[in-house]
C-alpha cells in the first residue's frame, strides 16, 4: 500500500481537567484563546486561529501532573482520514476506533503509538489545508 499525502502537523491536544471553569479562564483570559465550539457543559474547544485545544472535564484524580487525553494531527481532506486509517492498520498499528463524522463537519479515527498514548487523526475544517 502507498503511503498517503503528509499530515498537515500537529495543532490539536486534548486534556483532561479538573478545574475545568479555571482551566477555561486561563487558556481565554490570559492565553487569548477563543472559544470554537461548546458542545455540552463538559468539554469546549478553543483555538488561537491555527490550532486546537479541547478541555474534557474530569472528576478523576490523576497520579501525575500530566492529563493528557490525546493528540491530535490534522489531515487536509476527509477522504485522506480513510486512507490513513487503512494504512496504519496495513502497518499493525493498534486502531481504537473506526472513522468517525463528528457534529461540527470533522472525521477522525484513534490509534495508538507503540507506548500507547492515543493518536487522533482528524479532519477539521477550520484547520485543514
Amino acid at each position: 500500500m502507498n503511503k498517503p499525502e503528509p499530515t498537515a502537523g500537529l495543532r490539536h491536544v486534548a486534556l483532561y481537567v479538573n478545574q475545568f471553569e479555571a482551566c477555561e479562564k486561563f487558556y481565554v483570559e490570559l492565553l487569548g484563546m477563543r472559544v470554537e465550539w461548546r458542545p455540552d457543559r463538559d468539554n469546549v474547544y478553543l483555538s488561537s486561529g491555527n490550532d486546537n485545544l479541547a478541555l474534557h472535564r474530569s472528576n478523576q484524580s490523576f497520579s501525575g501532573p500530566q492529563h493528557l487525553d490525546h493528540i491530535g494531527y490534522i489531515i487536509n481532506t476527509p477522504e485522506q482520514v480513510a486512507i490513513w486509517r487503512q494504512y496504519l492498520a496495513a502497518h499493525g498499528v493498534t486502531l481504537r476506533s473506526d472513522v468517525k463524522n463528528h457534529r461540527d463537519g470533522a472525521c477522525s479515527f484513534y490509534c495508538e503509538d507503540p507506548d500507547g498514548n492515543i493518536v487522533q487523526l482528524i479532519y477539521h475544517p477550520p484547520l485543514a489545508g
